[in-house]
């Protein structure tokens, strides 16, 4: 017995169109996710992030408002890299420490550039310029600028003090004699862009034209 169009309606399901719709956006949007997915390796390298531009790079650094005795911090690969502004007494208070310094010559030649192989460790005296980890283990040191005793050091003339081995440094980054440290602070590359703006990671004579 044969069956008519109208009797066939009548046992098949009707077709459920809005499923349809869904089922050919989700397709879209998957396949859109693939090819982003596909994509990403070749943007990835056309294209660094934000951290791979950052790594290595210079970077400039306003000191305008920093105030004497004060200190600003930036990161620099990685590194906690300091900038304090030194008074007239902080600069003078470098000359009388040498006889408790283990180095204070600077003689370890890759502890800082050649320009900063001087008393105060840097381009001018007022300013200065270095990574603040602890050359032990690399912890960050305490800020203790001021002249006065001090429960580590009786006779403290203001610097670095790193409370995790009691590593001391004075306000030049020069480590002191008898303390788990045996190098004085790192000084990175650094230049003046102008008499307010320091550029870290650059060396004086890549900013000349």
């Amino acid at each position: 017995m044969s069956t008519s169009k109208e009797d066939l309606s009548s046992v098949q399901p009707a077709t459920d169109t809005s499923r349809r719709r869904f089922l050919t956006a989700t397709t879209a949007v998957v396949g859109a996710i693939g090819v982003g997915f596909a994509a990403w390796p070749f943007v990835a390298n056309w294209k660094p992030s934000a951290r791979a531009r950052i790594v290595g790079a210079p970077v400039e650094v306003y000191i305008g408002n920093l105030e004497p005795g004060g200190l600003t911090r930036i990161e620099w690969r990685g590194q906690t890299i300091g900038i304090m502004r030194r008074t007239d007494r902080m600069v003078e208070e470098l000359e009388g420490l040498s006889d408790r310094l283990r180095d204070p010559e600077s003689e370890v030649v890759d502890q800082q550039p050649e320009y900063a192989r001087n008393t105060h460790r840097s381009l001018r005296p007022d300013v200065l310029v270095f990574n603040m980890h602890c050359t032990h283990l690399g912890c960050i040191p305490q800020v203790f600028p001021e002249v006065e005793s001090q429960p580590f050091d009786a006779n403290w003339r203001g610097g670095f003090y790193c409370p995790c081995h009691r590593s001391t440094f004075d306000l030049a980054g020069r480590v002191f004699r008898g303390v788990p440290a045996a190098r004085n602070l790192l000084i990175p590359p650094y230049r003046f862009l102008d008499d307010n703006t320091v550029v870290v990671g650059e060396d004086p004579e890549q900013g000349v034209a």
